[in-house]
């Protein structure tokens, strides 16, 4: 199965304060501020919410095929995409912004300041999805729309259906953003639809609709719920809830949804049930979840298969082995 990630390309400065900020502010010069922090450490991780499912679902030996908009600041990231199995040919490289980034400064009391440059993301709104589906190409069997740029949210959602291509809706921190019109256009017509649970509730407000009404229009409604695991809804049937890893050690949140939706997508690419799929996707967000960085986990297929077998014992390994591929023997670094 070959899937086509559409969505953010970024980078992580992430710098830390050892003081507070708050020490820092005189009251009766707010409308003035001009300071400057001299910060005590920094680190640079790669991002982006399509950057993070294509490396999870290339680690699990898929060969997805990133689609999204970056500098020409991105040749180091490329390189690392590349070598952890990600098709970078359809990236799209603009000639005058850089590659979009976050820019965050904490202080000891876990307060931050923070900017996002979009960069080179307003530039997808310009990808054109035909050429995936151009002679000669190998036409995707599902596309993720994953958080963008909006517009290239929503174009990339009218071409999957005008080309006849599966998608999967993932608009996730982008609902802020979106007017029910653009909402209810993202969702109605997916295979697979991707929120956690906050996420859920603001669904609903900027649709407008029910849930049973979200159920008619979307073949499966994939909610992530934190330390309870995750829930898949569809119509005609009950829910199913998988519990998430338990005592999953904790280092840094950051890209664990991304990495569960790498274990989904690959188990589903490769003919697994739903609940070995969740499951799958419980296991590999719970490895995410030990590393810091959203793309600084290790894809070891024997180690997942025995976080699986802790969690939800031997048989239910047993199904979801599959979907880890033929890489039983060892998986990229």
């Amino acid at each position: 199965m070959r899937i086509a990630v559409t969505g953010s390309i970024a980078t992580d400065h992430l710098m830390v304060f050892p003081g507070r900020f708050a020490d820092q502010l005189i009251p009766d010069q707010l409308a003035h501020v001009s300071l400057s922090f001299l910060v005590d450490a920094l680190e640079v991780r790669r991002g982006g919410v399509a950057a993070n499912v294509a490396f999870g679902l290339g680690g699990l030996g898929l060969t997805p095929v990133l689609v999204g908009a970056v500098g020409g600041d991105f040749a180091e990231y490329e390189v690392w995409l590349k070598e952890h199995g990600v098709d970078t040919g359809r990236v799209h490289v603009s000639a005058e912004r850089q590659t979009a980034r976050f820019m965050c400064i904490t202080d000891e009391d876990a307060n931050q300041i923070a900017a996002f440059y979009a960069g080179a993301m307003q530039e997808a709104r310009d990808i054109d999805l035909r050429q995936l589906t151009a002679p000669g190409e190998e036409r995707p069997d599902l596309v993720l729309v994953c958080p963008n740029d909006p517009a290239a949210m929503l174009r990339h959602t009218a071409q999957c259906r005008e080309l006849g291509l599966p998608f999967a809706a993932d608009p996730s921190q982008q609902l802020a953003r979106l007017d029910g019109a653009e909402a209810r256009d993202l969702v109605d017509g997916a295979r697979w639809l991707f929120t956690n649970e906050y996420e859920a509730a603001l669904l609903l407000e900027r649709t407008g609709w029910d849930r049973e009404t979200v159920l008619g229009k979307v073949d499966a409604w994939v909610t992530t719920l934190g330390e309870a695991g995750v829930r898949i809804d569809r119509r005609d049937h009950d829910p199913l809830t998988v519990p998430a890893v338990p005592e999953a050690p904790v280092a840094d949140p950051t890209g664990v949804g991304d990495a569960f939706r790498a274990g989904f997508l690959a188990a589903v690419a490769r003919g697994l049930p739903l609940e070995s799929a969740a499951r799958l996707g419980c296991v590999v967000a719970g490895e995410a979840l030990g590393a810091v960085g959203s793309q600084a986990y290790r894809i070891d297929p024997e180690r997942l298969l025995a976080t699986a077998t802790r969690a939800y014992g031997a048989e239910a390994a047993r199904l979801l082995a599959p979907g880890l591929g033929d890489g039983l023997s060892g998986g990229r670094s």
